[in-house]
């Protein structure tokens, strides 16, 4: 008898969340992207591991100090885990170094240079020397740390220089200089990007006249950014999330950032305030301290030839007329984003806010983006004197300050607005709307697997379901009654809700699948796969024979390719240009087969979050889904396959190169071209053989 808990069984989350950084990481060392676009997945591998220490490595330490002895499945203790990704991150830095050089020099050669003061010439200084004292001068800020000025407090994320300073009289002195967040990381003339702890370190006598330079070094911290909120305690949830946001820049210190050749005396001292682990402390020899802030570099749109081609995103037949609502009225309609553009999602809350007809209007906002025309249309309508109601998830972590700043708008203006549910987060994608028809009401609906954020519509894939279906927006309309109200067993017929009903509905269709044994088939495609209970189920499945592929972004606890265990499971990992981040889940003999959801297979997504599951019944929109995921199945470019041992191996490009993100811009491209020439109906054939063919 195989017993499926073994730890034997299971990877660990938090060094397989390591190796999906490293696949990202990964795309920097490829040669066949422009230099740019290397420089950008960098950028994306910094910011991705700044917010892994701030949450999952604080949390560890968190259960390690607790003395706490498990965590998950693997029986890994907090102590181990630390272990291991000090190592891993450590060993991996070699990697990070060699590739900045690589791609640095590719910049070069292309004419664009990140250089330090020391390495300007005479004009270039006579510029800096301008800038400092106009721009960065008034706003830097010099602190001297003695008797009488202690060691201050560091915000999360805190950038600067520590200094070792000596006075005409010999004494030795300690300071700081703290470089605001409002000043640019990287002081640009013209292709060449300066780093400004190097202009600043340049001008250290004006800031500390009287005192020469022994020794600096520049310096990052980062702490525990976690909020914890007691909900049931909170009279007033605002007010308690504004001060749990601002405790998160008090936060345990997590990790300090150095670089290499720190003058280490310099280096005690910082370490006697922050009382830090040795490997706790990071030395970089070539990389920037805040690999996020090459951004600036890459955002530079003189510099755009550098970069993959931006793809406009398109709108297709039915969507492409001037009235989204009498195309949903006439067929359900599936956009794949961001090659489907999202300006229909927009439209469709635009056109309501402005129409007479509209009565209603009801959606949950998890990440808007800072300027949001969606929330925009919603405080029109209010205005207008429609009812609007908004499910504002202000635990939406690390946007919560930008959703307050909205919630807050919307309630202004009048909106009905609700602050999430005590004890779950709302992280379903929903949008109805309510019209008046004559004598009748009309609901139209929106259900997505992404935020509402058109932003990062065009760099995340996503879908988006639009319908008229009674079942449906009858359902629509139970939950959000369930939002704003009291219920605690609100049950929907057609749609799927966590906590209650996706676990047990995925676990019920697995279960279905695999008594078809050996022609079964379970595609999941979702960015992370955790919960033991989902992973038990698909080794259940895969010992009775059914075929699974499971198509997961990110984390993976799932081990494949056990003989026994799991050897009809394959575990495909696809990373490119977009960030892959619907949930599609599709069983071949189930009679809906295809779902999409907001829900990833992790347990806060399955029990401790609001989220939905939608059937796409029609069967024309349900084989569009199918044959995108088998294509990505195919992709021989992006793809990367985990193996028992918990490696990822790139799929070999043999044969025809099949890029699957590419593949969509095209196909989608090919469908707009037609639709100046053909009738819509021909179009919507033509859609379906090209994905066929594709």
């Amino acid at each position: 008898m195989i017993d499926l808990t073994s730890p034997q069984l299971y990877f660990n989350r938090e060094l397989s969340w390591l190796k999906f950084n490293s696949r990202v990481l990964a795309q920097s060392l490829d040669e066949t992207l422009p230099p740019l676009e290397r420089l950008k997945f960098l950028a994306i591998y910094g910011t991705n591991l700044d917010e892994f220490y701030m949450i999952r490595v604080a949390g560890l330490k968190s259960l390690y100090k607790a003395r706490v002895q498990e965590t998950g499945p693997d029986k890994l203790t907090p102590g181990q885990q630390l272990e291991a990704i000090r190592n891993y991150l450590h060993e991996e830095q070699v990697v990070l170094e060699n590739c900045y050089r690589d791609i640095l020099s590719l910049l070069h050669d292309n004419g664009v240079d990140v250089k330090s003061y020391k390495r300007l010439d005479k004009e270039q200084r006579r510029e800096i020397k301008s800038i400092f004292f106009e721009q960065i001068y008034p706003v830097i800020i010099p602190i001297a740390i003695d008797a009488t000025h202690p060691f201050p407090h560091l915000n999360n994320l805190s950038f600067g220089l520590a200094l070792t300073l000596v006075d005409n009289h010999d004494n030795l002195k300690h300071g700081l200089i703290r470089i605001p967040r409002i000043l640019p990381r990287f002081i640009q003339l013209g292709k060449t990007f300066v780093p400004i702890e190097s202009v600043v370190e340049n001008y250290i006598k004006d800031l500390f006249p009287g005192y020469t330079k022994l020794a600096s070094t520049p310096f990052r911290v980062t702490r525990n950014a976690d909020i914890a909120i007691e909900e049931e305690e909170a009279d007033d949830f605002l007010e308690i999330l504004e001060e749990g946001l601002r405790a998160r820049n008090k936060g345990t210190l997590v990790r300090l950032e150095l670089m290499k050749g720190a003058n280490q005396d310099l280096v005690n001292f910082l370490n006697s305030h922050m009382k830090l682990r040795e490997e706790d402390i990071y030395f970089y020899r070539d990389t920037p301290l805040n690999l996020g802030s090459l951004w600036q570099i890459v955002g530079d749109k003189a510099l755009s030839h550098l970069i993959l081609p931006t793809y406009t995103p398109k709108t297709l037949p039915p969507l492409n007329n001037d009235d989204i609502f009498s195309a949903i009225e006439k067929q359900d309609v599936l956009l794949y984003h961001p090659y489907d553009s999202f300006d229909p999602v927009v439209k469709f809350i635009q056109q309501a806010s402005v129409d007479p007809d509209t009565i209603t209007i009801r959606m949950t906002l998890y990440r808007v983006g800072p300027k949001s025309p969606i929330v925009k249309a919603l405080i029109d309508a209010v205005r207008d004197g429609k009812q609007v109601t908004v499910l504002v998830e202000l635990k939406a972590r690390f946007d919560e300050e930008n959703n307050l700043v909205w919630a807050k708008a919307l309630e202004d203006a009048g909106a009905h607005v609700v602050y999430g549910i005590p004890g779950l987060k709302v992280h379903a994608k929903i949008a109805q709307i309510i019209k008046r028809k004559g004598s009748k009401l009309k609901s139209y609906l929106h259900l997505a697997t992404g935020n509402y954020n058109p932003s990062t519509a065009k760099i995340y894939t996503d879908m988006s379901y639009f319908t008229t279906k009674e079942a449906l927006t009858n359902d629509a309309t139970r939950f959000f009654h369930f939002l704003t109200g009291f219920s605690t067993h609100t049950e929907l017929n057609t749609l799927y809700m966590s906590p209650t009903e996706i676990k047990p509905k995925l676990l019920e269709m697995i279960e279905e699948e695999s008594r078809h044994g050996e022609q079964g088939h379970i595609i999941l495609k979702s960015n992370s796969l955790v919960d033991p209970g989902i992973i038990r189920a698909l080794y259940r499945a895969s010992r009775a024979g059914t075929k699974i592929d499971l198509i997961i972004r990110g984390i993976c606890c799932l081990k494949p390719g056990v003989k026994g265990v799991s050897d009809r499971i394959q575990v495909h990992s696809i990373i490119g240009k977009y960030l892959e981040h619907p949930r599609i889940y599709y069983f071949k003999h189930d009679p809906i087969k295809c779902y999409i959801s907001s829900a990833d297979l992790m347990p806060r997504n399955l029990v401790r979050r609001v989220e939905l599951m939608t059937p796409i019944a029609e069967p024309n929109l349900a084989n569009r889904i199918e044959q995108i995921l088998h294509l990505q199945l195919k992709d021989n470019q992006l793809r990367w396959k985990l193996e028992e041992s918990g490696d990822y191996i790139k799929v070999p490009a043999l044969g025809e190169k099949i890029n699957s993100q590419t593949i969509l811009e095209n196909y989608v491209n090919k469908i707009y071209d037609k639709t100046r020439k053909e009738t819509p109906d021909y179009v919507q054939k033509l859609a379906g053989r090209l994905l066929k063919e594709s």
